[in-house]
């Protein structure tokens, strides 16, 4: 995204476009800010609240007020950007038949602008809960309010508004992490560096921060952090809402990706209380992906971060709580309720299922200063932030499966040059046909086999050669490129269950189904005793009574997208099967 200080941020009008992608309001006004007719606000009275606002009082406010929808009635509301440093621009004005709101809504995170009453004016207020109940009640009017919620999101993301400023040099290592989490999020946030706006200059000059205290933060609500985690982050947005322990979910979901969202869908659309946990952002290592080609009903393919961001805002639509960044540390089986420790904290929320689609991580190569360059040079995911960090310029990227290819391909479209590394002799083993096809037709990507990293080497400021080792001839290559982006894999996320005894196979995927009846058949007749006596299991359920594994996570299963919605879907059923179950006492 471009750095634009906020004195610089064009003003957006009812007459002028935005500059996003596919966003313009010469177009698509009326969808972005539709006028309802009066059997529409009519339908709308029953689910909200009417409040009346005197000339300029705030209706709405920036990182502050959490509300649902806002429907004027009578009079008007000014509508206007809000950057946490005081610097305002007008968006629109919203008159009686118009709503107020965007995607944020649906959940009641904090508001994304400002909105001032002009004049005497009347407005309904509907609440996320009664607005979710509003949209399953009239489809056909819900499917035109979430279509202005979220293309009203990709309008503040083409304009870099509405979130957070992070202000630090161009190319500080910390400043990409906050924006790749920020980015994966569909969040939009803007970066200041200090060189080239006065404003972030200014604010370095009055907290006087250390090298590591950078970069500075300034939440919507003004309050300016120093060197803020990610969880700092998805506090001050509201992305990371205050979860209670005594409350019982349904079901916990542990992981976003592809199959823990469909999981949450379908089990929200069908009554059940759901609760998603997700250590970075939503999609998984699927939104990574910068086209999925294979997956049905997209002819002309999607990107990942587009699957993904429409599958969370159905999660929303059917009330599901999402926390991001909230990873789980222990999972608890010893009492019922399941138990879910959050990492880092004491905090413990109980589910009377929990689903597992916690993935994998990215796996790494054995390189001494791989970390020092992370951030800096080394990239495990290929967003159009990584791609303008490279632009012009030769890099190297490893691997040989799907998301390797896509990567390379999106790359290619911005570097110099890509020089593409594996350690087998073709691709043909790892790799979908049409990629390779489309990677052998594109005349800046260079296929190395039997190549790898040997080393890495650089300064504080990051990545400036590596050394490749061809297999065969032992011979090596240096070469004086800055970026490197590693899609080697991923190994099972699965080391936090060692407390609650779920059963994995010997890589560490987890065993559900007839394959954990097979294990523990196994193991009974090691010791003697045969025939066992073992409980039925669902397909997808793990040696553990409720606790269910879907996606890359669970052994046996297919390694695309398809499969781990499907997975998420089926799983569903086998929930309502488990509850069903319980005895009256539990259930």
């Amino acid at each position: 995204m471009p750095n634009k200080s906020p004195e610089m941020l064009p003003e957006l009008t009812a007459d002028d476009p935005v500059s996003g992608p596919g966003i313009d309001l010469d177009t698509r006004r009326h969808q972005i800010f539709p006028t309802l007719s009066e059997s529409d606000v009519k339908h709308m009275l029953r689910f909200g609240t009417v409040r009346q606002f005197g000339d300029g009082d705030w209706i709405f406010r920036a990182g502050q007020t959490s509300f649902g929808l806002v429907l004027v009635l009578q009079g008007q509301i000014e509508v206007s950007r809000y950057d946490g440093l005081g610097n305002t621009a007008h968006i629109t004005f919203h008159q009686a038949g118009q709503f107020g709101g965007e995607v944020a809504q649906l959940s009641g995170r904090p508001s994304l602008a400002n909105g001032r009453a002009m004049g005497e004016t009347e407005v309904l207020l509907i609440q996320p809960e009664s607005l979710r109940a509003l949209l399953i009640a009239h489809a056909d009017l819900g499917e035109r309010i979430v279509r202005a919620l979220i293309l009203r999101r990709v309008g503040l993301l083409s304009l870099n508004s509405g979130g957070p400023l992070l202000v630090a040099p161009r190319g500080h290592g910390r400043l990409h992490t906050l924006q790749s989490f920020l980015s994966a999020n569909g969040h939009p946030y803007e970066a200041l560096d200090p060189e080239h706006s006065a404003q972030a200059a200014a604010l370095l000059a009055h907290y006087q921060p250390k090298p590591e205290e950078l970069p500075l933060v300034v939440c919507p609500d003004g309050a300016v952090k120093l060197n803020p985690s990610v969880v700092d982050i998805g506090r001050c947005l509201g992305m990371l809402p205050q979860l209670d322990s005594d409350k019982v979910w349904d079901v916990i979901i542990v992981g976003a990706g592809p199959a823990g969202l469909a999981a949450a869908v379908y089990a929200a659309s069908e009554g059940l209380s759901v609760l998603v946990l997700e250590t970075r952002a939503s999609g998984g290592q699927a939104a990574a992906s910068a086209r999925i080609e294979n997956f049905l009903g997209f002819p002309t393919g999607i990107t990942g971060r587009a699957l993904a961001g429409r599958a969370y805002v159905q999660t929303q639509k059917f009330g599901v709580e999402v926390a991001i960044p909230a990873p789980a540390g222990r999972l608890l089986c010893d009492t019922y309720p399941l138990q879910v420790e959050m990492c880092g904290s004491l905090q413990r929320l109980q589910a009377r299922t929990v689903v597992l689609s916690c993935g994998a991580r990215y796996r790494r190569p054995s390189l001494a200063n791989l970390r020092q360059f992370e951030g800096k040079g080394v990239y495990y995911w290929a967003s159009p932030i990584e791609g303008k960090l490279c632009k012009n310029e030769q890099i190297i990227l490893v691997g040989g499966g799907n998301s390797a290819g896509q990567a390379a391909v999106f790359l290619s479209t911005q570097a110099k040059h890509v020089h593409m590394l594996i350690r087998k002799d073709s691709l043909a083993s790892t790799m979908s046909s049409y990629l390779i096809e489309r990677i052998e037709a594109t005349p800046n990507i260079t296929l190395h086999t039997q190549s790898e990293i040997v080393a890495l080497e650089g300064d504080e400021e990051g990545l400036r050669q590596v050394r490749v080792r061809h297999a065969p001839s032992a011979q090596e290559t240096d070469y004086p490129v800055c970026r490197m982006f590693l899609f080697i894999g991923a190994d099972p996320n699965t080391d936090w269950l060692h407390d609650c005894g779920v059963d994995v196979d010997q890589h560490g995927f987890i065993r559900t189904g007839f394959d954990v009846t097979k294990a523990q058949c196994r193991a009974n007749f090691s010791q003697g005793v045969y025939p066992p006596d073992l409980p039925e299991r669902a397909a997808l359920e793990t040696s553990v009574p409720g606790v269910f594994a879907i996606g890359d996570v669970r052994a046996g299963s297919t390694k695309r997208v398809a499969a781990a919605v499907g997975e998420g879907a089926a799983v569903v059923a086998q929930i309502h099967a488990f509850l069903a179950s319980l005895p009256l006492t539990q259930a």
